[in-house]
C-alpha cells in the first residue's frame, strides 16, 4: 500500500536521524519530497538514494531560523511538484544544557528560534500552499520533555517543545475547518546523532526511563509521522501523539 501517492511533502531536519528515516519512508509510499537541512553533502546523498529507488526528491540546504529558507522550501515544492500537501517540521536542537540562572539570553533565544520560531515560520508559508490544494497535513516534532516530563538543564528546550503543542492546538482550531490537519509528534529517546547519550552510563540511564527499557529507532518514529501525514489519521487534528516507548508514563 502506498499511502502518499502523488502527495508533495516538505521534511526539515532531513539530513540525519528521524528526518532522514522519514524521508526514506515517505518516498517508499510515493511522496515527492523537498528536503531541508543544514548539511549539503548528507542531503545530496539522501536525494541520490531516494532517486535510486525510483522516487523524486529535491534538497534545499538552509537554516530553519531563516524566514527566507522557510519560504523557499514551499516555493520549491510548488515550482517543482505543483503544490504542497504535507509538511513534517522536524528540525530541532537540544541547545545549550544549563540550569536557567546559568543560561545566557543568547543561548535561550537560539534554542527557541531553532525549535519554536522555526515551527511558526514553517506554518506561515506551508498553510497557504496547502489551502491552495484544498487541504493537507502539518506535523511538528515536539518532545515528552516539557510536556510529560521535566528534565534538569533543559529549560529552553522544554519551553520550546511545550510551545509547539500550544501552536499546534491553535493552528488546528484555525485551519482544520478548511481541510488542514495539524498535529504534534512526541518521540522518546531515539538513537540519533543529536541524542545526548554519549556514554554507556548515560545510554543505560535513558533506556531505563522508558517502559520498554530501550530507546527507539528513527524508523519507528518515522512510522508515526507517516500515520499523521497520511489519510490513516483523517479524523486526527490538534493532537500530541507520543511515540516514546512509554517514557511519559513510567515510574520504574
Amino acid at each position: 500500500m502506498t499511502l502518499l501517492q502523488n502527495k508533495v511533502a516538505i521534511i526539515t531536519g532531513a539530513s540525519s536521524g528521524i528526518g532522514y528515516a522519514t524521508a526514506k519512508l515517505f518516498a517508499e509510499h510515493g511522496a515527492k519530497l523537498v528536503l531541508g537541512g543544514r548539511r549539503d553533502t548528507e542531503l545530496a546523498a539522501l536525494v541520490a538514494s531516494i532517486e535510486g529507488m525510483g522516487g523524486k526528491a529535491h534538497a534545499l540546504a538552509g537554516d530553519v531560523r531563516d524566514e527566507n529558507h522557510a519560504q523557499a522550501l514551499v516555493a520549491t515544492a510548488v515550482d517543482l511538484f505543483g503544490g504542497l500537501d504535507i509538511a513534517f517540521n522536524n528540525a530541532g536542537s537540544a541547545g545549550v544544557m544549563k540550569r536557567i540562572p546559568d543560561l545566557s539570553l543568547e543561548a535561550w533565544n537560539d534554542t527557541l528560534a531553532t525549535n519554536l520560531t522555526s515551527a511558526f515560520l514553517g506554518a506561515k508559508y506551508q498553510i497557504p500552499a496547502m489551502l491552495a490544494r484544498g487541504g493537507g497535513s502539518l506535523v511538528f516534532t515536539s518532545s515528552f520533555v516539557g510536556n510529560s516530563v521535566g528534565m534538569p538543564e533543559m529549560g529552553a528546550y522544554a519551553a520550546s517543545k511545550a510551545g509547539i503543542i500550544g501552536l499546534v492546538k491553535t493552528l488546528a482550531a484555525e485551519f482544520s475547518p478548511l481541510g488542514v490537519r495539524v498535529n504534534a509528534l512526541l518521540p522518546g529517546g531515539t538513537d540519533t546523532p543529536g541524542a545526548t547519550m554519549d556514554t554507556p552510563e548515560a545510554l543505560a540511564f535513558v533506556k531505563g526511563l522508558h517502559a520498554m527499557k530501550r530507546i527507539g529507532r528513527p524508523e519507528e518514529v518515522a512510522h508515526s509521522a507517516l500515520y499523521l501525514a497520511s489519510d490513516l489519521s483523517s479524523f486526527t487534528t490538534g493532537s500530541a501523539l507520543y511515540a516514546d516507548g512509554g517514557v511519559s508514563i513510567t515510574r520504574t
